[in-house]
């Protein structure tokens, strides 16, 4: 019997465990700067809200309650969006970068199209929905692109390499959807930590998409700008021609938020001030790390403007894995630019998500780079 996971690829990061080993021989241990997981405390509006609604015992409304949509609503309009839409809550955003393609009915008949540069679920979740999966460069002119896509993934800021989409782009981008009767599901879940420009719009944004929602869904998490990615508190919102069957499948598969995850989700999305604060704390942190990458004669993407990576590569033109290799023998694990498809073949990812003492510890370490990097190249 054949199954779903025989047609995937092995889970990327199960092949740096001996980059692990490697690592954890380096005194004082590993530096992990992978995976984007929050270090930092919940907010406390957050934890008190959870926990004043733990006596829960009835099932939660699928679509979720009324405060919640309200919530949701006002933080929309808060960011210019102000169209017809209809709104869903949903575990996490990647429930919904895995599972979208095969809600909205895709298969081998369809094309879904995602950044050359993506993490790797938008794929995964075409080959979920036997769709034909394409890698696009988002950034370019859209003239260019095939009009034979069903649905194309956009995410701005990106992951893994920070590249932020601005209004007079996503104008174009989303002209061209329209005149291809193409679907945009847009992953916007970095959009509160930006850098070097003023905005990373939302695809809904009344500039982008004239006040018209129609073939256009925006995803969004609190898990990096909240801290809450334990609490699995995401949600989607657009076109309500797109969400309503998706909230109506979801109902027949008992996907339900619970009550205390929504109530903690409502508190968040009326808090603003410890956006801001967590905001400040990732700025901080990553102008230490860039400071210290270049240091060590590697590069930053200039255009890496926003979300929670920097993208890095050498003037040399190091593969990957020989940067990531480099790092490991200093003992930093990092992403190895691969895991994001063939355009990151010379890039590492390296993530501003580890706490304070460990973002000072891989500074210091960062000295040591040009050698490991000149051992690890002598070596392959």
């Amino acid at each position: 019997m054949a199954l779903f996971g025989d047609a995937l690829a092995d889970f990327p990061w199960d092949t740096l465990v001996p980059i692990r080993e490697r690592a954890a021989l380096y005194p004082g241990g590993i530096v992990d700067l992978t995976i984007g997981t929050p270090v930092d405390d919940v907010p406390q509006c957050v934890q008190q809200a959870l926990l004043e609604s733990a006596n829960a015992h009835g099932y939660p409304p699928n679509v979720g309650s009324a405060q919640l949509h309200e919530a949701i609503r006002r933080w929309a309009s808060e960011r210019n969006i102000h169209c017809e839409m209809s709104v869903l809550p949903t575990l996490g955003s990647k429930e919904m970068v895995a599972l979208l393609p095969a809600m909205l009915g895709m298969d081998s008949l369809h094309k879904v199209a995602y950044p050359l540069c993506a993490y790797p679920t938008y794929d995964v979740g075409a080959r979920l929905a036997g769709a034909d999966a394409v890698a696009l460069d988002t950034s370019s002119d859209p003239a260019q692109w095939p009009a034979d896509i069903d649905l194309l993934w956009l995410n701005s800021p990106g992951n893994p390499d920070g590249h932020v989409l601005n209004v007079e782009q996503l104008v174009r981008i989303v002209a061209w959807a329209r005149a291809h009767n193409v679907v945009i599901a847009s992953d916007e879940c970095y959009s509160a930590l930006i850098w070097d420009v003023d905005e990373a719009p939302s695809i809904l944004d009344e500039r982008v998409c004239g006040g018209d929602s129609r073939g256009l869904i925006a995803l969004y998490s609190l898990s990096k700008q909240s801290n809450m990615a334990g609490y699995r508190a995401a949600f989607a919102m657009g076109d309500p021609s797109l969400v309503d069957p998706i909230v109506e499948l979801r109902k027949h598969a008992g996907f339900m938020m619970p009550i205390p995850v929504q109530r903690a989700m409502v508190a968040a999305l009326a808090d603003s001030e410890h956006v801001r604060v967590q905001r400040e704390v990732y700025r901080r942190r990553r102008e230490k790390l860039v400071a210290a990458v270049e240091a060590a004669g590697l590069e930053n993407d200039p255009s890496s403007v926003g979300g929670l990576y920097l993208w890095v590569s050498s003037a040399e033109g190091s593969d990957a894995w020989t940067l990531t290799e480099a790092f490991a023998r200093i003992g930093i694990v990092v992403a190895p630019g691969t895991f994001y498809g063939s355009a990151g073949e010379k890039h590492i990812r390296i993530s501003l998500t580890a706490s304070d003492a460990d973002i000072a510890s891989a500074t210091l370490r960062l000295r040591e780079l040009p050698q490991a990097l000149a051992q690890t190249s002598r070596q392959a």
